[in-house]
């Protein structure tokens, strides 16, 4: 990240693009990010949640509440 990236300039990159997603309960999601808001509230099309690099559910579409995402980094 270069300093003048601010991290919503990192999120907007992503759009379109696969994504991994830890959330605070250990839970782990990869998706293609749809969009995202100033609350980081995240959709992700073509969800599936990860168990150990494994495939546990598919989840489809869904939103991620900004307050239980850890971290976003590229899928």
């Amino acid at each position: 990240m270069s300093t003048n990236e601010r991290p919503f300039d990192l999120l907007s990159k992503s759009i379109g693009q696969k994504v991994f997603i830890r959330l605070k309960n250990n839970v782990n999601i990869r998706g293609r990010m749809a969009s995202f808001d100033a609350h980081m509230n995240v959709v992700l099309e073509e969800a599936e949640e990860l168990d150990g690099g494994d495939l546990k559910a598919k989840l489809g579409t869904i939103l991620l509440r900004g307050g239980n995402i850890i971290f976003v980094s590229p899928a």
